[in-house]
């Protein structure tokens, strides 16, 4: 078997917040944006990879959860526990600093895990914990 990944879902609350910090504090491109019943998804990734997508969704067009599902959700997405994705990056201390610069909410900087991955961590404007580890 041969698998690889080639989309992940991370849910927003502000899709013009979410394309800012997707696209401009971390320099992805943008490969779609659909509205749709006043609705939007935006496809965005890491240039240079075409084969790996980020599909920014707004959480109520997610189908079968329950009003009470989605408010769980929605206190979730506010304290940062809803959802993470890990980034790599080969300077963590430059990209750690361009991101900042943007104004993005730092949760820490680069720091030296017990576990032995140097990282930092930030929240983007959904809340969704987006941690980036140096990988040399």
């Amino acid at each position: 078997m041969n698998l690889s990944i080639h989309s992940s879902f991370l849910a927003h609350t502000d899709p013009e917040a979410s394309l800012a910090f997707y696209r401009d504090a971390l320099g992805f491109e943008v490969r779609n944006d659909v509205g749709y019943n006043g609705m939007r998804w935006i496809t965005v990734g890491p240039v240079g990879q075409p084969e790996v997508s980020i599909v920014l969704f707004p959480p109520s067009a997610t189908p079968g959860v329950t009003p009470e599902e989605h408010r769980v959700i929605a206190e979730m997405m506010a304290k940062g526990t809803y959802a993470m994705i890990i980034l790599a990056s080969p300077d963590l201390d430059a990209t750690f600093d361009r991101v900042q610069a943007t104004g993005a909410e730092v949760i820490h900087e680069p720091t030296v895990q017990p576990y032995g991955v140097r990282d930092c961590a930030f929240r983007d404007p959904a809340g969704n914990h987006v941690r980036i580890n140096e990988v040399r």
